[in-house]
């Protein structure tokens, strides 16, 4: 990234905080009830909790990451398939279209019985949840490939791996980071979900803690490290689009 670049994001970084702590301003004068806790004494707080937080941060972002990556794994191959053959477009496509609407967050509890307390069963949900929107992205991209660019490959005598490697891949590529960006909010509304049950590090397990014992403004330090949290992962999405991606950069 040049100069040029760096300093728009970080604009949009700081035009982002502004918005926000003023709405959070407003929304603290108007209420007027401890619930809602003054956000420059919530971030005075987040500042000095911060070595308290930062095992509840790695711990959400190991369980993000590893079901990211699975998903991948899982959800690219099985999305390439579905969109190069008919056959396994029409029998698998109305299985997801069935499958997808299901609310996943009910199944925790037979992940739970499954795979046990530990971490494994909340990134088995998060995987449950976003691996099909990971399918449906990859198979939407190459749907939209015209036809002729395979013609144009099958005349070149083009071997399946240069067809996937020069068309297949750079088609779908923009799709998978736009799937991500979609899995990112996902996951970590679920894993708020899944990190009240049955563990003791997690930003879902400090929030909720802080809530039950009426610390308000902890319990928001913990929404902010969230907030915080989602926007790396989403600055990150962006710099892979901007490297992978270079024919879409503005």
């Amino acid at each position: 990234m040049n100069f040029k670049t760096i300093r728009q994001a970080t604009g949009q970084l700081l035009i982002g905080l502004i918005g926000i702590l003023i709405i959070w301003e407003l929304l603290y004068l108007i209420i007027d009830k401890a619930v809602i806790p003054s956000p420059f004494t919530t971030i005075e707080q987040f500042f000095q909790d911060l070595p308290l937080l930062l095992p509840h941060i790695s711990s959400s972002l190991y369980r993000i990451v590893i079901a990211i990556v699975i998903s991948l794994l899982i959800g690219v191959p099985l999305g390439i398939l579905i969109g190069v053959n008919k056959w396994c477009d029409r029998i698998l496509s109305p299985i997801l279209y069935m499958i997808y609407p299901i609310p996943k967050v009910a199944f925790l509890p037979v992940f739970m019985i499954l795979y046990g307390l530990g971490d494994f069963s909340k990134i088995m949900l998060i995987i449950w949840i976003i691996v099909f929107q990971i399918i449906l992205s990859v198979r939407d991209g190459i749907s939209q490939i015209e036809p002729r660019y395979f013609q144009v490959m099958t005349s070149l005598y083009a071997g399946k791996w240069q067809s996937f490697r020069h068309l297949l891949f750079p088609a779908i590529l923009p799709q998978i980071l736009s799937g991500l960006r979609v899995c990112i909010g996902i996951a970590l509304a679920s894993l708020f979900f899944a990190e009240n049950y049955a563990t003791d590090y997690g930003l879902g397990y400090y929030i909720m803690n802080a809530w039950s014992t009426i610390d308000y403004p902890d319990m928001f330090c913990g929404i902010l490290a969230l907030c915080l949290l989602g926007y790396l992962l989403f600055k990150l999405i962006d710099g892979l689009e901007y490297l992978l991606v270079p024919w879409q950069r503005k």
